[in-house]
């Protein structure tokens, strides 16, 4: 890596009590976390539901961490601005689902937020290396999309590298993100490949010392595999 970005921690809140969200937020801006990452499930793109907008909007008032929306949804562009309005920084699509990426992406600006692009894990880099100079944010996911709790799939840190050498070759100021299944056991490959902005969920909620012990262990352990 030319020049190394600072690794991010953005946990999932997939595993959170959703009963309490607002203070599961709360909870996890103390512990140091550098945003929060928001799982858009629409039961048709991916297995599973989750929440939508007016969740997302309900909890924005109780933490000024910036938010992150995962949109695994089918079309994105016709709900893209309720997610904006909900107070979401940035907006990922799925480039499975966009025939139109780079519209798509323009739009997400347009809108105000931050445009990202993710690929699922059978999906090769290639297919998002013409919007790179459009994105402020490429997501790579680890496990496939749809449910918390899965294993790491260590087969995607090749396209992980392959990605980051076509932002840094071509100069794009662009973050590199990898979800699903990253903890302590596996943060290490990913950050070696390139990725500095590290989704975890249970890894996270789980640990018997704590989110902040957590969120701390989890950075740590990715800055010392660069």
């Amino acid at each position: 890596m030319n020049v190394l970005r600072p690794i991010q921690i953005a946990p999932s809140i997939l595993p959170a009590d959703f009963s309490k969200l607002g203070d599961e937020c709360v909870a996890l801006e103390k512990a140091g976390v550098d945003r929060i990452h928001l799982d858009v499930m629409d039961g048709r793109f991916v297995p599973n539901l989750t929440f939508g907008p007016d969740v997302i909007a309900s909890i924005r008032p109780h933490v000024t961490v910036p938010f992150e929306a995962h949109l695994m949804v089918e079309q994105p562009d016709e709900l893209a601005h309720l997610y904006v309005e909900a107070g979401c920084d940035t907006l990922m699509v799925h480039v499975e689902v966009c025939p139109h990426l780079h519209r798509t992406l323009m739009h997400i600006r347009d809108l105000g937020a931050s445009p990202a692009v993710v690929l699922n894990p059978a999906t090769p880099a290639a297919a998002i290396e013409n919007v790179l100079d459009v994105c402020d944010l490429v997501l790579v996911m680890t496990v496939n999309p749809g449910f918390g709790g899965q294993a790491y799939i260590p087969s995607t840190e090749p396209k992980v590298a392959a990605i980051r050498k076509m932002i840094v070759d071509g100069g794009h100021d662009c973050d590199l993100e990898v979800d699903g299944g990253v903890g302590p056991n596996t943060i290490a490959g990913p950050a070696a490949a390139g990725a500095n902005v590290m989704v975890a969920g249970s890894a996270l909620f789980s640990d018997p010392e704590g989110l902040e012990h957590a969120v701390t262990d989890l950075r740590a352990r990715a800055e010392a595999a660069r």
